[in-house]
Parts: structure tokens; C-alpha cells; sequence
């Protein structure tokens, strides 16, 4: 590979060759245009501005996102030898040590003053204003500068409303000129292609938390015309809350969230940890799907989250009480059966989900908990596909008609003596 350098003018003077850095600014659109990751483009960027002959030794590049959890991601690249995680996610900075670093960060400073750029040379014998710099001195780094490039108007989602990112260089000298001017004629391209790549991510995220994982890659992949849906055959499950509406009578208003997230973080946890997945959260009911080419798979892993419900929920409850908070069972009814899967709804509003009399006939089996005084009903067609040997843990607690169902059925539990 040729190694393009400053021009012979000298390293402090003139502008590197214009044909490189428009080479490089080519590549960040194509990779931007491919779908490359935050990271891939980060790494790929300063391999090329380094053979470029830009003296860079670290760089890193943050940018807010919209997640649950997370404000934002931080994307790091360094060739000093020193090993690091290429992501880093962080919390709010709103409170806490985050926020205490943030507030005393060189962005903080570009956002209060409104301004773009920041350069602080580090190989000074001056106090350095910012405190993180200090570690950076004490690397070796000669030289830091930050940028924030901003989005604007119709550009914003929720706090993604910028890209920052800083540069360091281990070079006694600092950065040239060149190197600088090269930076400012790449870093909004760089920043268009760091945009792209989070916005994919963004959609991503959204749609997996509102619409479950399956559900959400569907729909990512273009399946989203109204009424086309799937017949599959899948193991269902519905849960809710006992005794949710007494407890919400009687608690006080700012209990009731805190109950819903306790026990649907348990609820929600233990099906995608056995593989399942939650299409639809209604009011303290949950509905979820298992799938699989054997059945008898698809009704293990669902015998598996119930299971691991049971261990969150005492965990939860004891933790609760301990709290003086309300706690609750959680009844849970299992069917297997045939359903369509898709997009049901107006041109307007859809929702991916399962419908079918199937789904219906689950709302009834667990609604019958109360009646049969279990935490868990089984219909038969489950019972008849779970394999050995959780088969043999499944007893009968008779035969009932299910309101709005068209037949009697024979429902099952699971054995109180060998949970």
C-alpha cells in the first residue's frame, strides 16, 4: 500500500494532497451508502487517515440514541497498543458520576459557548482546564481536539441531535495544520455515515421493544402490508396479574407503574430467555409465542419460562414485601395451536400480531386459574405435545366449558410435588 504524506512543503504547511482526502471522503459515503457499523467505520476512517499521514493516535466519537436503557454509544479507535472494548453504552448523564464528568467534559464547554471546535495542547506546561485531559497528558498525547457536529431541525430525534468526537496524536509537535484542516473537510462526512449507521440502529431497537424480536426483524425486512399474515402452528401464552384491579384500586398512584414494570421484567425476562417471544403487553397481560419446527420443543421452552418465572417472582415478591410494596401471583394459561401472524389493522395504524380462536381460547384458560385455584392452566393439546419428562409433571384438573369456546376440554397443571 502507498503511504500518502503531507506535501513537500513541510508538515506544518500546505494542504495534504486534495486527491487523498476526497478518497477518503468517498469511502465514508460508499461505507455510509453499505451499512457499515459504527465501529467498522470508526476503525476503517482512521487506518486511512493514518496511511493518509494524519498523526492520529486516539480517537472517539459519541452519539445519543433512543433505547430503554442507554442515552447513547460511545465508538472508540486507538494504535498505541493498548487494549480497550470498541463500544462503550452509557446511561443518563443527567445525574450522578456521569453527569459530574459530563458537566466538566470539553463538549459541555462547546455546548454552552455554542461552538463547534475545541484544540487544547496538551504537551504545555499549563493547568488543563478539563479534567479528563489530565489522563490523556499523562499517555503521552501531545494534542487533543473535539468537534461537535449538529443536526438540525427535522434532523433531530429525541436527544440524537449531534455527533462529537475528539482526536489525539502522539507527535511532539501536535497536529499540523494540514492535519487539522483535513480533519474539518472529513469529520461531516464521517458524521452523516456515524447518523446513518445509528438510525438503523434506532429502528432496530424500537421496533424489537414495541413489537417483540420476531416480530420486529419481520417487519425491518419488509413485511409490513395489511393483511398479510402466516398460518403458523406455536405454543401461546397469556399471563396477568391477580388481583391486578384490587391492587390498583387500593395503591397509591405512584405504586402502580413500579408493580407493572416488577412483574412484567419477570414476566418478559424468562420468555425471551427460553427462547419466546412477547408480542403484546395489555395492561398487566402479557402475550407471547413460542415456535418451532417440533412442538414438543416449543412446549419445553415455555415449560422452561414458567419455571424461571417462578424463581423471579419469589425473588420479586420477597423484595416487594420487604418494601412494604403490593405484591401479587401471576397466572399463566399455555395452549398450542394454529394462528395467523402478520399485520392486522387500518392503512394507517397495524399491529404484528397473532390472532385466531387459539388466541382466544388462551385468554380463557388462564382466566380459569382463579376458578381451579392454580397458578397455571394447560390445555390439552399442550399437555398431548410435551415431552418426557415434564409430561409427567402435568395433572388434571378437570374437564370445563370455556366461555366463548364451542367445546368442553380437559385442562391440566403442573404438580405442585414436583415443582
Amino acid at each position: 500500500m502507498v503511504k500518502h504524506t503531507m506535501l513537500e512543503t513541510g508538515r506544518g504547511s500546505g494542504d495534504m494532497r486534495a486527491e487523498v482526502i476526497d478518497g477518503i471522503a468517498a469511502w465514508v459515503v460508499n461505507c455510509g451508502l453499505a451499512g457499515w457499523s459504527e465501529t467498522d467505520l470508526l476503525h476503517g476512517f482512521c487506518e486511512r487517515c493514518r496511511d493518509a499521514g494524519i498523526d492520529l493516535c486516539r480517537a472517539i466519537t459519541i452519539i445519543d440514541t433512543l433505547h430503554p436503557i442507554y442515552e447513547g454509544r460511545a465508538f472508540r479507535w486507538r494504535n498505541d497498543g493498548v487494549e480497550e472494548s470498541f463500544i462503550v453504552e452509557y446511561e443518563s448523564t443527567s445525574e450522578g458520576p456521569a453527569a459530574e464528568k459530563w458537566r466538566t467534559s470539553p463538549f459541555q464547554h462547546l455546548l454552552d459557548i455554542g461552538g463547534d471546535e475545541i484544540r487544547v495542547r496538551l504537551d504545555l506546561n499549563e493547568p488543563l482546564r478539563f479534567s479528563y485531559l489530565d489522563k490523556l497528558k499523562e499517555e503521552g498525547q501531545t494534542d487533543y481536539v473535539a468537534f461537535i457536529h449538529r443536526f438540525a431541525g427535522d434532523g433531530i430525534i429525541g436527544e440524537m441531535d449531534c455527533v462529537y468526537s475528539y482526536w489525539t496524536t502522539l507527535h511532539p509537535e501536535g497536529f499540523a495544520e494540514a492535519e487539522l484542516a483535513a480533519l474539518r473537510r472529513l469529520l461531516p462526512s464521517l458524521a452523516l455515515a456515524l447518523k446513518c449507521a445509528s438510525l438503523k440502529r434506532i429502528s432496530e431497537t424500537l421496533v424489537e421493544v414495541y413489537l417483540g424480536k420476531d416480530a420486529g426483524r419481520r417487519v425491518l425486512n419488509g413485511h409490513i402490508s395489511r393483511g398479510v399474515a402466516d398460518r403458523i402452528s406455536a405454543v401461546l401464552w397469556f399471563s396477568d396479574l391477580r388481583g391486578y384491579t384490587r391492587i390498583s384500586d387500593n395503591a397509591a398512584p405512584g405504586e402502580i407503574i413500579p408493580l407493572l414494570n416488577d412483574y412484567a421484567e419477570a414476566v418478559i425476562s424468562a420468555i425471551h430467555a427460553a427462547g419466546g417471544d412477547v408480542l403484546k403487553l395489555i395492561g398487566d397481560g402479557v402475550l407471547a409465542i413460542f415456535k418451532g419446527d417440533d412442538a414438543s420443543d416449543a412446549c419445553r421452552c415455555a415449560l422452561t419460562a414458567e419455571a424461571n418465572l417462578r424463581r423471579e417472582l419469589k425473588e420479586i415478591n420477597e423484595r416487594r414485601a420487604a418494601a412494604n410494596s403490593p405484591v401479587t401471583p401471576v397466572y399463566l394459561g399455555l395452549h398450542i395451536g394454529e394462528v395467523f401472524y402478520g399485520n392486522i389493522g387500518s392503512k394507517d395504524r397495524l399491529d404484528f400480531t397473532v390472532v385466531g380462536p387459539a388466541v382466544n381460547e388462551v385468554s380463557r384458560i388462564a382466566s380459569m386459574c382463579r376458578s381451579v385455584d392454580r397458578d397455571v392452566v394447560i390445555s390439552a393439546e399442550f399437555a398431548a405435545r410435551t415431552p418426557e419428562p415434564e409430561k409427567a409433571g402435568l395433572v388434571s384438573v378437570g374437564r370445563f366449558a370455556l366461555r366463548g369456546v364451542g367445546r368442553a376440554q380437559d385442562l391440566f397443571t403442573l404438580d405442585p410435588s414436583v415443582r
